[in-house]
């Protein structure tokens, strides 16, 4: 139904025009300058918010692998409680938090990093912290998933024979939770490139999503065809990631099996 609302003609009378046929609307998105800058900053942004994510979820996966006790079973409720809570009661925390009279502000003021108070918030800082904050608790998962089977005793193995911590790690533990690292990259931008709720509660107006020009398009504009051909590309980029996953994952998990 969305590739066919896709190919109706648009009309300034209704949504769109049954039972026409036409491709004017992909051509508008693929070859627009608006729809590409929109396009392209949704990919920048999927790949910022990505690359951040991905880092900060191995180290803390790491750290519940390596936790013990009350300790491991804070980690893993820090994680969690986040799912348990809906997503704009969550936003709207960062919004509170990152506010200039919120407690970011007055940390970074207390230790002297800032004179001021600062814009936290409507900014491309803000919608990244706030897509991060989103998708952290999956790619964390993600990876953990992978590290809670791999053998502690090939690290000790490593570090037995004069490799470093970080030399242990890098050589022993993230080969063999690469497979992690993909799920969890490729959740986050699948995820990212069709953001919506945290670009618009914590972003700027001049910084649009692909998932924002969409609702646009629907409510405002109330221009379907043009609005579905958007999303049904949004949904291919995604696809592709996906299917990026299954043939690098396949690749790896065939050169294991062969090492």
């Amino acid at each position: 139904m969305l590739v066919r609302v896709s190919l109706f003609e648009q009309t300034t009378s209704g949504a769109y025009v049954a039972g026409t046929f036409t491709l004017a609307n992909y051509q508008e998105v693929l070859f627009s300058r608006h729809f590409q800058e929109i396009l392209f900053f949704s990919f920048k942004f999927a790949v910022l918010v990505t690359a951040i994510a991905t880092v900060l979820s191995v180290f803390f996966a790491y750290a519940i692998w390596r936790a013990d006790g009350m300790l491991k079973n804070a980690l893993l409720f820090i994680v969690v409680v986040t799912l348990l809570t809906t997503l704009v009661v969550r936003l709207f925390s960062i919004l509170i938090i990152l506010s200039p009279n919120g407690p970011f502000n007055q940390l970074l003021v207390a230790i002297q990093v800032l004179r001021e108070p600062t814009l936290l918030v409507t900014n491309l800082f803000g919608a990244t912290v706030g897509q991060v904050y989103t998708i952290f608790p999956y790619t964390v998962l993600s990876i953990y998933s992978v590290l809670s089977i791999l053998d502690w005793t090939k690290v000790e193995a490593a570090r037995d024979l004069g490799a470093t911590e970080i030399g242990s790690f890098r050589e022993v533990v993230l080969p063999q939770i690469t497979s992690g690292i993909l799920v969890g990259a490729v959740i986050s931008f699948a995820w990212s490139f069709g953001a919506y709720a945290a670009p618009f509660l914590l972003g700027s107006s001049g910084q649009d999503t692909a998932a924002m020009e969409v609702y646009r398009l629907m409510v405002t504009r109330f221009n379907w065809p043009l609005a579905t051909a958007l999303s049904f590309v949004v949904l291919l980029v995604v696809l592709a990631s996906v299917s990026l996953l299954f043939f690098v994952t396949d690749d790896n998990l065939g050169d294991a099996y062969g090492a």
